[in-house]
């Protein structure tokens, strides 16, 4: 099952796209998001250095994975001056006009987010049904 629908001036990107997934109950991913953003806010590689910068983003790609429990959202976004940044995406991206979502609901599998002493992060653990 698809699901499509439309962010629009002012919303935050994650926290919309994850109220979607909880409230409809969706296991799936993000298949297409395109868009621009007045405000990234991304995690770097190094797990730690948030990154939050207010100026004029295009949106290039959105993916992860969407559960009950939560997203996983990473992002990459280009400047004014098509150079691309990405990372893990924090709350407090803010759309600028638009931006367009497609997710794929998975529904012979069941994701959740548990804790993992190994990483130190609420990871994904998927079950089959039936």
């Amino acid at each position: 099952m698809y699901h499509c629908f439309r962010l629009t001036k002012g919303m935050d990107l994650k926290k919309e796209i994850e109220d979607y997934a909880i409230n409809n109950k969706i296991s799936g991913v993000v298949l297409s998001s395109v868009g621009c953003l007045s405000k990234l806010a991304i995690r770097l590689a190094d797990g730690v250095t948030v990154m939050e910068d207010e100026q004029a983003y295009e949106i290039v790609s959105v993916m992860g994975t969407l559960s009950k429990d939560g997203v996983h959202l990473h992002i990459s976004a280009s400047d004014s001056e098509g150079k691309t940044i990405g990372g893990h995406l924090k709350n407090g991206c803010i759309v600028n006009t638009t931006a367009e979502i497609v997710i794929l609901e998975i529904n012979d599998q069941e994701f959740s987010r548990e804790y993992d002493e190994l990483t130190g992060y609420e990871e994904l653990v998927i079950r089959r049904i039936g």
